[in-house]
């Protein structure tokens, strides 16, 4: 199947085909040129001179485990009965019954990042899963983060307990425990000669055994420019690849990130500051993280903010001072790259799976939402 007569948003160094085609086989794009396709069948689509745009990613959600107008009987975020909880994992509390996943599909957002709350210092393993199925496993892409959370989410929830943590300090030495821990469990596993020598099973360690061992991201839900210190120091210490999820006074100290090369996905930024560790909360924080030369995504942090206005969220930065072009990179190829995704989605190119979208005028504009959505290669809007 050809999609042709398309101004194609590559979101590669290609930059922007004016005029061209691409071929879709098996759910993957096959190829990508300029032009028309010698030959046109009647399974082809004409985009009218549409944009054509990778599927939109959402880099930060809550996206199926807090459900649709639901209140405790949809609220599978977070497991507050322990602050430290890696072994849960987004992929046991998802419903993709949600009607939330139709609406991102109507809005172009065909991948996100789903996520455990921020209630627990580690929230668990975090997941990024196409939009479009009725069985998350089908769904799926890859348990690429696990979630940890410093600032006022854990002192709040445990505070009103008398239990730990209460404090900044509480909160990452419970982080600092529990990697240490998993780090002498990995030491211990790896020296065994055979399974009598292995240590007691710990299912808290086996579940951050990928992180120590790279293969797995760390995300650490912070607003605060302290508490984004303190996570860059956690970081360093046990060797971790880190992002910076929300980040909102990132913008206070790009240069400490950029030298870090730690990531921030930012957002939600079409909100109100509802908590004093928002109170600096600025939509001139993605462009000016972007110019510092700091790897930015925007995220929705559905519910926080409902998905379908993740484009929205991208054209409030293009307010704050990014370029419409760097705010389309931010919830496509930017957003992947972050997500450890980019080898499958993020971009037009061939190899990468079709999930893409046409628009007859600016994506970024309130008014606009596109006309055709697909996820590995088959219509869903």
């Amino acid at each position: 199947m050809k999609i042709y007569n398309a101004v194609i948003h590559t979101m590669t160094d290609a930059g922007i085909i004016a005029n061209g085609f691409i071929s879709v086989e098996n759910g993957k794009i096959s190829e990508v040129s300029e032009g028309y396709p010698d030959s046109i069948s009647a399974d082809d689509i004409d985009a009218e001179c549409s944009l054509l745009l990778p599927g939109f990613i959402d880099a930060h959600t809550h996206l199926g485990i807090l459900e649709n107008g639901l209140d405790f009987e949809g609220d599978d975020c977070n497991e507050a009965s322990d602050p430290f909880t890696p072994q849960m994992r987004a992929i046991d509390g998802v419903n993709p019954m949600d009607f939330c996943f139709e609406e991102a599909r109507r809005s172009g957002v065909t991948a996100v990042m789903t996520s455990p709350g921020s209630a627990n210092a580690c929230g668990g393993s975090m997941l990024v899963m196409k939009t479009m199925g009725v069985c998350v496993d089908d769904m799926a892409v890859s348990s690429a983060g696990m979630k940890f959370a410093l600032g006022e989410n854990p002192k709040n929830v445990y505070n009103g307990r008398d239990e730990a943590p209460k404090t900044r300090m509480a909160t990452a030495a419970i982080i600092r425990e529990g990697l240490y821990k998993a780090k002498r469990y990995l030491s211990d596993c790896e020296a065994a000669d055979d399974d009598s020598e292995l240590p007691d099973f710990d299912a808290k360690c086996e579940a951050l055994i990928p992180l120590l061992k790279g293969d797995m991201k760390a995300h650490f839900h912070c607003h605060r420019a302290d508490d984004i210190c303190t996570a860059i120091r956690i970081a360093k210490e046990f060797h971790l690849e880190a992002v910076i999820v929300h980040g909102t006074e990132a913008y206070l100290i790009p240069d400490v990130l950029k030298k870090a090369d730690i990531p921030v996905i930012c957002g939600p930024t079409l909100c109100d500051r509802c908590k004093p560790e928002m109170k600096n909360l600025t939509i001139e924080n993605p462009a000016i993280l972007k110019k510092a030369g700091v790897e930015i995504a925007v995220c929705t942090d559905h519910t926080v903010i409902p998905v379908q206005y993740l484009s929205e969220c991208a054209a409030l930065a293009v307010k704050g001072g990014l370029s419409a072009e760097e705010a389309l990179y931010s919830i496509t190829m930017g957003a992947a790259k972050i997500l450890g995704i980019d080898r499958r989605m993020g971009s037009i190119a061939v190899g990468m799976d079709a999930d893409i979208q046409l628009y007859r005028r600016d994506p970024l504009d309130l008014r606009e939402d596109p006309w055709l959505v697909m996820i590995n290669g088959k219509e869903c809007f």
